[in-house]
């Protein structure tokens, strides 16, 4: 073979070598890879890797809009925890959704927390709780409004993100004051998944003594902040019950609760849907953003 053909070879070579290590990224890396060379507004990094309690796993990062004028108002924070199951998962690799977040306006944080086995129940709760606190004790620095704080999840997040709306307990402990959670956003939250029949939710619950004080559910009350609720119907991990009985117990006792359904969209697509590649699936980080907006607001 002549030097001009094993030349010609090397871009097809380089290709293959990038598709080999691009398919053995976990999803969400891959989906945060794409996002990052899509076209599009999103934000922008203002600080990665910041720890927010001692140990390992407790780190943050924060985004905040890219066109954000010097001196301007302090902005709305949202705080972003991913899902995994309870036992996977890396803040570095949903970036896209801190890009995202932040292109609507809000000076976004993503966590990282414990994972099982140390991260089973509460460890996962601690964790986002002091991450919170972090935020409210320091995100005034970065330009945010520590008062009126925001929280939102995918899947294992979103159930995070609704036990800290919904059971004062763990942003209390943490000392994060009273009514500073101002809203939430469950992107496919577990809420009523008792009994345990899976293995993400027997590792990460089949301990506790009173399974009740582990579900979202429970512990719905008219003091709620106001919490939106998106879930596609076609979601076989996370079924649509889970939202649809969280929606109704929360109206029951007259707390502000929005329900969206996204017909067709499965677990995945909901979370792809806040990806700049595919938006196209569904308004999921529109409606998502305009609900915890107006929360703020309030």
């Amino acid at each position: 073979m002549s030097r001009t053909h094993l030349l010609a070879l090397i871009p097809l070579a380089a290709l293959i070598a990038f598709g080999a290590w691009f398919a053995l990224r976990e999803p969400p890396h891959q989906l945060d890879l794409l996002d990052r060379y899509w076209s599009g507004p999103a934000g922008v990094p203002v600080a990665t890797g910041i720890d927010y309690a001692p140990g390992g796993g407790h780190r943050l990062d924060i985004y905040a809009p890219a066109d954000r004028a010097a001196g301007a108002a302090p902005l709305p924070v949202l705080m972003f925890i991913y899902g995994g199951g309870w036992h996977s998962g890396a803040r570095d690799h949903y970036a896209f959704a801190g890009r995202a977040f932040a292109a609507r306006g809000f000076l976004t944080v993503v966590i990282d927390y414990r994972l099982v086995p140390e991260g089973r129940f509460p460890a996962m709760l601690q964790d986002s709780a002091a991450a919170l606190a972090w935020v409210h004790g320091n995100i005034a620095r970065y330009g945010g409004n520590p008062s009126r704080l925001l929280i939102a999840g995918h899947s294992a997040g979103a159930y995070n993100s609704l036990m800290l709306a919904l059971d004062p307990q763990w942003a209390a402990a943490a000392g994060v004051p009273a009514g500073t959670i101002a809203g939430a956003a469950s992107l496919a939250g577990p809420a009523d998944f008792h009994p345990f029949t899976t293995d993400s939710g027997r590792n990460a619950f089949g301990h506790v003594t009173d399974p009740r004080t582990t579900q979202p559910i429970h512990f719905a009350s008219a003091d709620a902040p106001p919490i939106w609720l998106g879930h596609g119907t076609a979601d076989t991990v996370v079924r649509p019950y889970n939202s649809q009985r969280l929606a109704a117990a929360l109206t029951d006792v007259g707390s502000t609760v929005t329900l969206r359904e996204y017909p067709g969209m499965d677990h995945s697509d909901i979370i792809m849907a806040i990806s700049r590649p595919f938006r196209s699936k569904g308004p999921v980080l529109d409606d998502a953003a305009a609900f915890l907006h107006r929360a703020y607001r309030q």
